[in-house]
């Protein structure tokens, strides 16, 4: 029985074509492992090297014993420890990664890191608010280049005006990100590091020469 709060940590998702298509939970990532869907894609010595689940218990025993990290997260059975992996490969998936970022709160707060775009002040979510630059009385629409995080002091400073009827402005300009907010938090802790390969393009689109 796996039972520890490293089955809560993100795992990257990739293709059988090695492209990412999403981020699931350590737990649903062991799952697909046991039922032998995907396998662990392991960075080792500047290649990738994948593991189906024995394997990868196996691996794990010696890393536990020599190898072991800071940043790893490991996972508790009966008789041994499991590493949870970073990033699996979907066997037989082939469907490519959807391009387009949801247009919600949640990404809103995210891409503006729960930073008020006026005073540039950190809050809690609870106290930001989402502020049309542009307000709807004067035409503004909500799209991702017109709504921006906002704390509730400069939201009420603002009102019903654009920034620059109100003497203020904003820290960077809003646009639509072109990945998921999220995912890009993510990439600010080390432990995820081992994603930026499969999410750089030019990565995979650069031309190979003889």
């Amino acid at each position: 029985m796996l039972a520890n709060s490293a089955l809560e940590t993100s795992v990257l998702v990739l293709n059988k074509l090695f492209l990412a298509i999403h981020i699931t939970t350590a737990k649903r990532a062991f799952i697909l492992l046991c039922k032998d869907l995907a396998e662990v894609v392991s960075y080792e010595d500047g290649q990738f090297v994948t593991y189906n689940f024995e394997s990868w218990r196996e691996v794990s025993e010696f890393r536990a014993k020599y190898f072991r990290q800071e940043d790893d997260d490991w996972v508790r059975t009966v008789n041994s420890e499991i590493q949870v992996p970073r990033v699996i490969r979907l066997i037989e998936y082939d469907r490519l990664p959807r391009q387009t970022v949801k247009f919600n709160r949640r990404n809103i707060f995210a891409r503006d890191n729960n930073q008020c775009q006026y005073c540039g002040k950190k809050f809690p979510t609870t106290e930001l608010s989402l502020d049309h630059v542009v307000p709807r009385s004067q035409g503004g629409q909500s799209t991702w280049e017109n709504i921006v995080c906002c704390c509730l002091a400069c939201n009420v400073k603002k009102g019903g005006r654009t920034p620059k009827q109100a003497g203020m402005t904003l820290i960077r300009k809003p646009e639509k990100p072109k990945r998921s907010p999220l995912l890009n938090l993510k990439l600010t802790h080390r432990k995820y590091q081992s994603w930026r390969t499969f999410l750089d393009n030019a990565y995979w689109n650069v031309e190979l020469k003889d």
